[in-house]
C-alpha cells in the first residue's frame, strides 16, 4: 500500500494524473503542463504510472511517431481525490506557510 501511495502522491504523478484526466495527451503537452518538470524524470514517472497501470501509452505508426497517454478507470477514479487534495493544498497553502514560519521562529 505504501509503495502505491508514494508513487501517486508525487509531485510530478499528482500534476501527470491530474493533465490526463481529460483525454489522450501527448509528451509535450504534458510538459507545458506540469511546471518544473525535465524531460528525464517526465519520462520516468510517465514510465512508473504505466507500470502502475494508471496510464496506457498509445504509440501510432506516423513520421514523426506519435505517441498518447491516456488515463486508465484506475486512474480516473483517483482523478477526484487527486482534485480534493490538490483543492485543499490551494485553500491552505498561506496557512501552512504561516505555521512553518512560526514554529520555525520558536525553534530557533
Amino acid at each position: 500500500m505504501l509503495q502505491v501511495l508514494e508513487r501517486v502522491s508525487g509531485k510530478w504523478a499528482i500534476g501527470i494524473l491530474l493533465a490526463a484526466a481529460h483525454g489522450p495527451v501527448r509528451f509535450t503537452e504534458l510538459e507545458r503542463a506540469v511546471k518544473g518538470i525535465s524531460r528525464r524524470m517526465l519520462t520516468l514517472t510517465l514510465r512508473n504510472l504505466e507500470r502502475d497501470g494508471l496510464l496506457v501509452r498509445t504509440v501510432y505508426p506516423t513520421v514523426p511517431p506519435k505517441v498518447e497517454y491516456t488515463a486508465t478507470e484506475i486512474a480516473l477514479e483517483l482523478y477526484e481525490t487527486l482534485t480534493s487534495l490538490t483543492s485543499w493544498a490551494e485553500r491552505h497553502r498561506a496557512a501552512i506557510a504561516d505555521a512553518r514560519t512560526a514554529y520555525d521562529r520558536a525553534a530557533s
